[in-house]
Order: structure tokens, then sequence, then C-alpha cells
């Protein structure tokens, strides 16, 4: 990306810090993880990919949270907790029979951001699981209490994972 490129699109998040992120990435021809990266540096840290089954272990263990796959033809959500998984077979295996379950491509993970940012008029607190090609491959979501307010005992955790994947500078 043109570093004047790069400024335009750090300046238009700075001013829509809210802004869906793959919105912006298909209106401006970048990648999500450009504009994860263009949000104003105190609202995102980025950890390695390498890091992916310790992030997704320490988010078994939050609760209900939200988990969000979002392509070009749809937004899938699940509110519920996050199964634990293991390694096997190529694939991380969420282990459960009912609810979330599946495998995933860990090993295609190259990044995990931790990003809190205004959205809809509220904090929100998500984790980004970023792909090689620079896609998110899915969000999880801090959940939310009965008064719509993040739940401070899962954003304390968002925070500590934040703090050993991805220390700030």
């Amino acid at each position: 990306m043109l570093s004047t490129d790069l400024a335009d699109l750090k300046a238009h998040m700075a001013d829509n810090p809210g802004a869906v992120i793959e919105d912006v990435a298909r209106e401006r021809n970048v990648t999500p993880r450009a504009v994860i990266e263009a949000l104003p540096a105190a609202m995102v840290r980025m950890g390695g990919g390498e890091h992916f089954a310790a992030a997704m272990q320490d988010i078994s263990e939050w609760g209900e949270v939200t988990l969000i796959v979002h392509t070009d033809d749809a937004i899938f959500e699940f509110t519920g907790a996050v199964p634990a998984g293991e390694i096997g077979r190529g694939y991380f295996n969420l282990m459960q029979p009912k609810g979330l379950h599946g495998h995933l491509r860990h090993e295609r993970c190259a990044g995990v951001a931790f990003v809190e940012r205004p959205f809809m008029g509220k904090m929100s607190a998500f984790v980004a699981f970023v792909n090689a090609d620079g896609g998110i491959m899915f969000k999880v979501f801090v959940g939310r209490d009965e008064t719509r307010a993040l739940r401070a005992d899962q954003l304390a955790r968002f925070r500590q994972l934040a703090d050993r994947i991805a220390p700030a500078l």
C-alpha cells in the first residue's frame, strides 16, 4: 500500500473508528488486517498467529461471548460459550457435539488482534483471528451484561490475554 493510501486509511479510521472493518476493506480494496492496523494505536494490539490455540483455550473459559464470521454473503453470529479445543489432524478441533463445534485451520492464522473501539454508540472489545491473506477468520466479542455494558470479568480476561499475546509497546 502506498504511504499516501495508508495515511488516508489511518485518517479515515481515526474519524470513523466504529466503521465495519470488512466494509472499509472492500470499499478501499485493502485487507481487513490493513483496516484493523489503521485504527488508532490505542484501540488495537496485534500478536502473532502462533498464539491461536492459547487464545482459543483462554476464550473457552470466558463464558458467554459472541463469535462472528463475516463473509461477503452472510454474517453468522453465535452467542454462547466457545468450547475448548485441541490440535489434531491439522486442525484446531472444537470439542463438543452440539452448539458451536467444528475444525479450524489454525496454521493459517497469521495474527491475533485485540480491538477496543466504539461501535454503534457503545464500546466494544473483540479478538480477531487474522489469516495469512489478511482476512478475518472470525471475531470473538466480549459479552454484555443486562445493562448492555461490556462484562467486566470478560473485559479483564480480554486485556490479560492481550497483555500476554500482544504486549503494549
